[in-house]
């Protein structure tokens, strides 16, 4: 009878054949889990982006489109672009031109490289080709660029088995920024360089130029929308990195540069548009104890390239 009355009792103790369930519920849940098996954080979206690149990956889908095509005009610009390997489809020469030396040299550098058509035109058409430039007897025709479309760069990256190092440009419209920070990119192993649509340089002859070649190698993507390009970067598992003189770190502290990340460089003057910087993971400023403001596009990439290149080896 006793036992019935401990049975009924409403004192809550422990109970027969609980297995210590309520001991157990006091113990700890463990050490906290690195940073790659946390939901949400960065270093977990680039821990997933890894674990799926053992799929394979579609073909580039070259959706960039192209540029438009362009003149080149004057004797010493068309030897400097034939100089540089600047594509061309067609070199236009006056009829009864003076036979100069650049004439000669440019003559010779189209025969030497092949592909490139020679045209023998009278000088009202190369007037009206030109829009009435002094084009000095010598018009060479650079076709369009086929860009590359932005995921391109990184699955690209990811098929040779890298971590993508990609720059971004926003507000640049300077073509030959353009060009050198294809050379930079190029000169520490990145894996291309994307501009906006719209408001920025794309590759003409003078970005060809000053890409010194690279630019044969060195793919450029274009975005329709350069933030909404961002953003597929991030999901891809991708770090967005804005450099502003104004960041909250340094670029020698910043851990992200050792895995797959996205350098955007802004504008000399303006820097990085609102919803570009806020849509960036890090802003990092470069110190410059000579206390100069601020540094063009192509020099500021080829800072930041250079110390994800030192890092990576």
């Amino acid at each position: 009878m006793a036992a019935n009355n401990r049975r009924m009792s409403g004192k809550k103790g422990a109970q027969v054949g609980s297995g210590g369930q309520r001991r157990k519920g006091l113990e700890g849940k463990g050490p906290t889990p690195p940073a790659e098996m946390r939901k949400g954080h960065k270093k977990n979206r680039v821990a997933n982006a890894k674990a799926k690149q053992t799929v394979r990956r579609p073909a580039p889908r070259g959706r960039g489109g192209k540029g438009t095509s362009e003149l080149v005009v004057g004797r010493n610009p068309v030897v400097e672009a034939l100089r540089g390997g600047v594509p061309a489809s067609t070199l236009y020469v006056q009829q009864f031109i003076d036979n100069d030396e650049r004439v000669r040299e440019a003559l010779q550098l189209a025969a030497e490289r092949g592909g490139i058509n020679l045209m023998e035109a009278p000088r009202p058409e190369l007037d009206r080709m030109t829009n009435g430039l002094n084009h000095q007897g010598l018009v060479l025709q650079v076709p369009p660029y086929e860009y590359a479309h932005p995921e391109d760069l990184a699955s690209a990256a990811y098929d040779d088995g890298e971590d993508p190092l990609i720059v971004a440009l926003d507000g640049v419209t300077d073509p030959r920024n353009l060009g050198a920070v294809v050379r930079s990119v190029s000169a520490f192993g990145g894996h291309g360089v994307v501009v906006p649509e719209r408001r920025a340089a794309g590759m003409t002859a003078g970005a060809w130029k000053t890409s010194a070649g690279t630019a044969a190698r060195t793919p450029v993507a274009r975005a329709t929308n350069l933030t909404r390009a961002l953003e597929a970067y991030k999901k891809a598992g991708i770090v967005v990195v804005g450099l502003a003189a104004d960041g909250e770190a340094e670029l020698g502290d910043l851990e992200a540069l050792d895995g797959p990340v996205v350098i955007v460089v802004g504008s000399e003057g303006k820097g990085l548009s609102r919803l570009v910087g806020e849509t960036c993971d890090y802003r990092v400023r470069i110190p410059m104890p000579g206390g100069a403001e601020s540094l063009n596009a192509g020099v500021a990439a080829g800072i930041v390239l250079y110390e994800a290149a030192r890092r990576r080896v």
